[in-house]
């Protein structure tokens, strides 16, 4: 059981200045409950897991609409294994063509939010499964 709020980091990577869509996530996870901390534009893999780790955060969204999607989610998996912080929850959203959806969760993605998913089953989603066992929270693409 989750004792307090859970915290969740959602970062931008990489050159990609559309940050829009990760503003709203930002807010409706905020407005469920979760501690947010938004990482702003333009932060390297290495970035953003440190300020997870610093953070004690529960998991790590990414948005990523550039196309960089493959090298990010695996540099941020690589990075968090070798800090020992396999814990942390990755999830993440933007626009990611179906095979590399596959490759993605393979890769220890736990989910993937594509374009039209609704702030509600992206925050259900979180809610549920960030903060538990990787193990019992299952992979899924919404």
């Amino acid at each position: 059981m989750q004792s307090s709020p859970l915290r969740v980091v959602v970062a931008k990577p990489g050159l990609d200045g559309h940050d829009r869509g990760a503003k709203v996530v930002a807010r409706a996870l905020r407005d469920a409950g979760v501690e947010v901390i938004y990482t702003g534009l333009h932060q390297t893999p290495a970035q953003i897991v440190a300020t997870a780790v610093q953070e004690d955060a529960d998991g790590i969204g990414l948005s990523v609409l550039s196309g960089a999607h493959m090298t990010a989610f695996a540099e941020v998996m690589k990075l968090l294994q070798q800090e020992d912080a396999s814990n942390i929850v990755v999830f993440g959203g933007g626009i990611i063509p179906e095979d590399d959806v596959v490759s993605l969760l393979q890769g220890g993605v736990a989910a993937l939010f594509t374009p039209g998913t609704s702030m509600a089953t992206l925050v259900e989603w979180v809610t549920t499964h960030v903060g538990v066992s990787v193990e019992s929270s299952g992979r899924v693409v919404l």
